[in-house]
């Protein structure tokens, strides 16, 4: 039957209508957002919102190169830190699931010399323990190579270890995730960037990856550290170092740190939405099957009362009054980023800020907790 006049007259005022609504919705949320930026100084910031499981806003606000005064875009990608370890452990999961390995398997083991507190020689530490940080391994000598917890390459390994039983307490640590990359590359017989590569991220459609070379350098945003007693920013150009020559002298299974599992990854704001829907939907992103809905929720269980940790995903209950999320945070070179959803309502955040004038409480950024509100009452209220 077809449509009256009348009735497409209708339709297409609707159409403008809620056009009209939805742009003014997007200028209140920008504008209330970029007092959020000024209150921290912020140099610039790429945010994403997901709602009902889809991007619903992408923005980018400030400026990718302070120096230049260029603007930052959506296109453009950052080193995203810490919630890089939610794509080395999405790695693992896959290698769990094909049967190469297991959760309750020595970590020493798998990575290829002993790892055991000296303290509780008789204690396992396990890769379940390494993926939510109850290993007892902290970062006292370091971790951006694996000769500081060898006892063969170092007379201090000891130190790496902390004084409690493995398995019993939370200590976050940034060793745990580099091995595990060595991990990865023992059992795929793929480099570390390349697995990922090809097994998260093109699944996916997602354009990111560890490598900086592989990535079009002009789309990297600068990051910058602020300093308080000045009040100015200079900038951390090292956050993008290719490490050509390491590259180029690789050990498949040892130098895997070069790229950094437990914090290199590179990505824009909207492609680590795509990224984080994955894990919203429990494994799966438009009928792409990553991991398993199984393993999926292993992922994001909390295994530790304090910190609600699971693998490279954890719990958190204050970052929205009432509203209980899953995610990471991360935090390198004056970059702050902030990836958290609600898996049930389907619904989450990203946001990644090249430069703020950092505060913290309660173990978030004062600057993250507020971006998360002002997009929440600009689009869920």
């Amino acid at each position: 039957m077809k449509l009256q006049f009348s009735q497409y007259f209708f339709a297409f005022f609707l159409i403008l209508g809620l056009n009209n609504q939805s742009h003014a919705q997007n200028e209140s949320a920008e504008a209330d957002f970029k007092k959020v930026m000024e209150k921290y100084n912020a140099v610039g910031a790429s945010v994403a919102v997901v709602k009902s499981g889809k991007i619903i806003y992408t923005h980018s606000f400030g400026l990718k190169d302070l120096e230049n005064k260029v603007p930052l875009t959506d296109q453009d990608i950052f080193r995203i830190a810490s919630i890089s370890k939610s794509f080395s452990a999405t790695s693992v999961m896959q290698l769990v699931e094909a049967g190469k390995i297991s959760l309750d398997d020595d970590f020493g083991d798998l990575v290829g010399f002993k790892i055991r507190n000296p303290k509780f020689p008789d204690q396992k530490i396990t890769l379940k323990m390494a993926l939510s940080h109850t290993s007892s391994l902290n970062d006292s000598q370091g971790y951006l190579n694996l000769d500081v917890i060898n006892p063969d390459k170092n007379p201090d390994w000891a130190k790496c270890y902390n004084d409690y039983l493995p398995g019993s307490k939370f200590d976050y640590c940034n060793l745990n995730f580099n091995l595990i990359g060595t991990i990865i590359e023992k059992q795929s017989g793929e480099r570390f960037d390349n697995y990922v590569k090809n097994h998260v991220l093109k699944p996916l459609g997602l354009y990111a990856g560890y490598c900086v070379d592989s990535l079009d350098s002009t789309r990297f945003v600068n990051l910058y550290e602020y300093h308080s007693d000045t009040k100015s920013y200079t900038p951390t150009p090292m956050a993008y170092a290719p490490r050509r020559t390491e590259i180029a002298n690789y050990v498949m299974g040892y130098t895997t740190p070069i790229f950094s599992p437990t914090g290199g990854m590179k990505i824009s704001a909207t492609d680590l939405a795509k990224y984080m829907m994955m894990h919203m939907n429990y494994g799966t992103a438009n009928q792409v099957k990553i991991i398993s809905k199984k393993s999926a929720k292993q992922m994001q269980t909390a295994l530790t009362d304090d910190e609600g940790y699971g693998f490279a995903i954890r719990t958190a209950d204050s970052l929205i009054p009432g509203v209980k999320l899953k995610g990471h945070t991360g935090s390198a070179y004056g970059l702050y980023s902030t990836m958290f959803f609600n898996p049930k309502e389907k619904f989450g955040f990203v946001i990644i800020t090249n430069g703020i004038n950092a505060t913290y409480t309660d173990g978030f950024p004062d600057f993250s907790r507020a971006a998360i509100n002002s997009l929440y009452q600009s689009f869920f209220k």
